[in-house]
């Protein structure tokens, strides 16, 4: 068997490669996404465990939250946005679970995120969901849950209007583009409940801004929020 599957092994990788996600190696163990050295390398913010970091200070002003992290610094041709396109543009949602697990064990590590009632994934419109199979939040609120053991809700906080896309638009625009886009269809189910609301990457937090108004509309609601990246400005 040994002998079988040394030979075997290089025609495998040769029709079914495994590279790492992060840079392209095939070095790297067969059940994970990226190899030791992009592990090593993965620029972790800390903001799980510190107040009025860069992510709360975002939304200082604007909405009232009672904790904030993201896990990852989000920058171009970089090892997390590789991890991204893989999983929001290719559908590897098993880097996504693997992602959310990382943001899940990063919020376990710190009392800040100790009374969450709810996840909640910033929803897409339905039509863009249906065309691209699953939301990205969704994935990382599933991975989230796997650590932190939060029930995850997903029907309940809907995105009524179809948007245009954000990454090209300034902060004026950005919010002009998302207000009103939101709506609660039960919100006696988030009465007095603490709802981390989950996203894949914050730039402006204009679209987050717009989802949780709506959630704080509803009596003693409480918002936190995480995302897996924030962009470097």
């Amino acid at each position: 068997m040994n002998l079988k599957s040394t030979i075997l092994s290089p025609l495998v990788h040769f029709f079914y490669p495994h590279n790492c996600i992060g840079c392209g190696s095939d070095i790297i163990e067969k059940d994970n996404f990226l190899c030791l050295e992009c592990i090593n390398y993965l620029p972790h913010t800390g903001f799980a465990l510190h107040a009025n970091n860069p992510l709360e200070k975002i939304f200082w002003g604007r909405l009232p939250i009672t904790a904030g992290m993201s896990e990852f610094y989000f920058s171009k041709d970089s090892i997390i946005q590789n991890c991204i396109h893989e999983f929001k543009y290719r559908g590897n949602k098993n880097i996504g679970l693997y992602l959310g697990k990382i943001m899940g064990k990063s919020m376990l590590n710190s009392n800040r995120f100790a009374n969450i009632d709810y996840l909640v994934p910033l929803p897409l419109f339905t039509e863009k969901e249906f065309k691209r199979g699953f939301n990205q939040s969704s994935i990382l609120c599933s991975g989230v849950n796997e650590i932190m053991n939060i029930p995850v809700i997903t029907k309940n906080v809907t995105r009524t209007i179809y948007t245009e896309t954000q990454t090209k638009k300034g902060r004026i625009q950005r919010w002009e583009n998302v207000e009103k886009s939101f709506s609660v269809i039960d919100p006696e189910m988030l009465k007095g409940k603490h709802i981390l609301l989950v996203d894949d990457v914050i730039t402006t937090g204009a679209t987050i801004e717009a989802c949780g108004r709506e959630i704080l509309k509803i009596e003693g609601a409480r918002l936190s929020i995480a995302s897996l990246a924030i962009s470097k400005q």
